[in-house]
């Protein structure tokens, strides 16, 4: 192991120790039934099981982007779905299939993770497992585009239903979610492990990431998102900030390794 290595490893337990005194996200409390609907769901669809089984080989949890990444937006995506349909009238059993299909957009939204245009690829090779399973042509496309649709800071294609625009929005803000805590307990210790920047250069660049970290509290799209979603943010730049204040104390001494990364993640 190097001593970048353990300088991240190191950094990360101080991060995790961090967060673990901040509370738990709103949406987890005010919002645990739907999660509870959610996670039934997804443990019981034989579609969601294939699914998930399909999706774990193309997953690399070495980018900070893997199952258990995918796992968490899915559920999210699903509870989030369910809240809106069910506030805008929707019938049990067409919420439920707008569930599922919250589940399967969430486990294939970052199969082509590290590709350049990765929700573009993501989104062709879903397309391509999706095909021949028990989905409506529309219900495909609408999963596809979500996909398509879930990166932060970029235009957004064309929707064709609100029931598609829907299973969009959730899928984006349950990722977005992850910009909070989760970027600081794991994803964002995932990528710099792959990247593995010099200390100082991660602390040089930490600051434009806090910015992009701001920027995404006002991009939520859902009622539901933008009700909880900054209260992730912001839980998120707590942590952050602590863990700067940390940085600049420590970092002057940390070994020297190249590389480049980011402090945020998509």
């Amino acid at each position: 192991m190097t001593e970048v290595t353990r300088f991240y490893l190191a950094l990360r337990e101080r991060a995790r120790d961090i967060v673990s005194r901040l509370p738990e996200p709103d949406f987890y409390r005010r919002e645990a039934p739907a999660l509870a609907l959610s996670l039934s769901l997804f443990d019981t669809s034989p579609l969601i099981v294939a699914l998930t089984a399909a999706a774990a080989g193309m997953l690399e949890d070495d980018f900070g982007h893997g199952l258990a990444h995918a796992r968490k937006v899915a559920l999210e995506a699903g509870a989030l779905v369910w809240i809106e349909a069910r506030a805008a009238g929707m019938p049990a059993d067409a919420a439920l299939r707008r569930v599922r299909l919250a589940h399967c957009a969430g486990l294939l939204h970052d199969i082509r993770r590290k590709q350049p245009n990765h929700a573009e690829e993501s989104a062709r090779r879903a397309r391509r497992i999706l095909a021949g399973r028990t989905l409506a042509p529309g219900e495909i496309a609408a999963i596809c585009t979500a996909i398509r649709n879930h990166e932060a800071f970029k235009p957004t294609g064309a929707v064709e239903t609100r029931e598609a625009a829907l299973l969009s929005e959730c899928l984006y803000d349950a990722d977005k979610f992850r910009w909070g805590p989760d970027n600081f307990t794991d994803t964002l210790w995932a990528m710099m492990l792959y990247h593995r920047p010099s200390p100082a250069e991660f602390l040089r660049r930490f600051p434009a990431g806090m910015e992009r970290l701001a920027r995404i509290r006002a991009t939520f799209r859902s009622p539901a998102g933008k009700r909880y979603g900054p209260g992730f943010i912001d839980l998120g730049i707590a942590a952050g900030e602590a863990l700067y204040r940390v940085m600049r104390e420590t970092i002057g001494g940390a070994p020297s390794e190249g590389g480049a990364g980011r402090p945020d993640s998509n």
